[in-house]
């Protein structure tokens, strides 16, 4: 076990912590992240308007459509809001004009969403245009960086006020950029939404599948192990996937139809995260019924937080982190919560994901909650729970064990 650690702390390790510093990586991920108060306060309407208690539909009566109408306002912008949060971090990462960049790119993307009679086709604002949002601000900032570096823009004299010079300094590069949206969605009259979706189309398959969840969530804990953030560096490639996933189904649900996707955007926390990464709240538990003193006060110390999903206390104080005992049940834990819960979607015992709660909420509760008060989810999340306690134990076990007899070594050294 040693020997695996130490080929995939020196090997592969680097290279995913590269990856996921890439620069372009990094302003995807912080950009999509702009997005998520919008789907948590869009899914808390759809909760309210759709509260799981018999009666409600007919005691909110139409109030409860204008509670809905507010997830069209927030699912339906996330393409152009996730193309803002991008451009923005894009340009601040080769420091130069973000508000500039931030315009072209919106007015770029917004381009590229024409209809055949030239208006504006607001159902591709949302989760439909994400990654050509994506795309868009990406190649915008590329373009408008290139046209400053060579200094191929207007300059004004030096008693200009900065705002006024910028505005300048931006219209050529901004007239190229917009001339070459108009002249791919207008005058060619190219769909850039289909051939984008297309090209991302294998990765988010893959993602969507049994396979695809699992390797990802592996990837994920053993970098946790290694005491790199696995969340942040797969992040950067799961969550713009995950979050279409996630509208996908917010928007059937809407409409009536069934939730095409089980592993959208909150399956991770949901239905793997009990307590936090790796299901640590099974440990937890097992700690507090120790035999021995300092296990029961770091799990009594660890408790409040992990109620939130926050369980850094766990991870580095336990340790789990380059711990090849310990890490068995950390990886393991969530991969047979992952397959579990798969299974039992896929013949639709249990409901799916299609509301996003914020990642602090509770245990159990986030599950009810997310998929609309599904009982046989919530049922689950407390079998899920149960499961966690009962891989973690004969590890927890182990560590115990071997605590005690470092104690009973460090007493005879003593005495000697």
């Amino acid at each position: 076990m040693n020997q695996i650690l130490h080929v995939f702390q020196e090997k592969f390790a680097p290279k995913l912590l590269a990856i996921s510093e890439n620069r372009f990586l990094v302003a995807v991920r912080n950009g999509v992240a702009v997005t998520m108060p919008l789907t948590i306060i869009g899914s808390l309407f759809l909760i309210l308007a759709n509260l799981p208690f018999s009666g409600w539909n007919d005691f909110i009566g139409d109030f409860g459509l204008q509670l809905g109408a507010v997830s069209n306002f927030t699912f339906g912008i996330l393409g152009l809001v996730a193309c803002i949060g991008i451009a923005y971090y894009l340009a601040l990462s080769y420091e130069i004009d973000t508000i500039g960049s931030i315009v072209l790119a919106v007015c770029a993307f917004l381009l590229l969403q024409a209809r055949d009679d030239w208006g504006i086709d607001v159902d591709s604002l949302g989760a439909t245009g994400l990654f050509t949002g994506i795309v868009t601000a990406i190649l915008t900032v590329l373009i408008h960086r290139f046209f400053l570096k060579h200094r191929l823009v207007i300059r004004m004299p030096a008693g200009v006020p900065p705002a006024v010079a910028k505005s300048f300094a931006t219209l050529i590069p901004g007239a190229v950029i917009i001339t070459g949206a108009w002249v791919i969605r207008i005058l060619l009259a190219f769909n850039v939404n289909h051939f984008v979706q297309l090209l991302f189309s294998p990765l988010a398959v893959g993602l969507n599948t049994l396979p695809g969840m699992l390797l990802y969530t592996f990837l994920i804990l053993l970098l946790w192990c290694l005491g790199i953030h696995g969340s942040n560096v797969m992040g950067s490639i799961g969550d713009p996937i995950f979050l279409a996933l996630l509208a996908a189904n917010t928007e059937a649900y809407t409409a009536g139809e069934p939730l095409p996707n089980i592993f959208a955007g909150g399956f991770y926390i949901m239905f793997l995260c009990y307590g936090g990464t790796g299901s640590t709240m099974g440990l937890i538990i097992n700690m507090l019924f120790s035999k021995k003193k300092a296990y029961r006060s770091l799990g009594k110390m660890a408790l409040p937080s992990a109620i939130f999903c926050i369980n850094e206390p766990i991870i580095f104080g336990f340790p789990i982190v380059m711990n090849p005992i310990m890490m068995i049940p950390f990886i393991l834990t969530p991969l047979v919560l992952c397959t579990g819960t798969y299974l039992l979607s896929v013949t639709n015992i249990i409901g799916r994901i299609m509301f996003n709660p914020p990642w602090t909420t509770p245990p159990i509760i986030n599950t009810y909650l997310a998929t609309g008060g599904n009982l046989p989810a919530v049922i689950w999340s407390v079998v899920s729970l149960g499961i966690s306690v009962a891989i973690y134990y004969p590890f927890f076990k182990i560590s115990e064990r071997l605590l005690q007899e470092e104690s009973t070594e460090n007493t005879q050294s003593a005495a000697e």
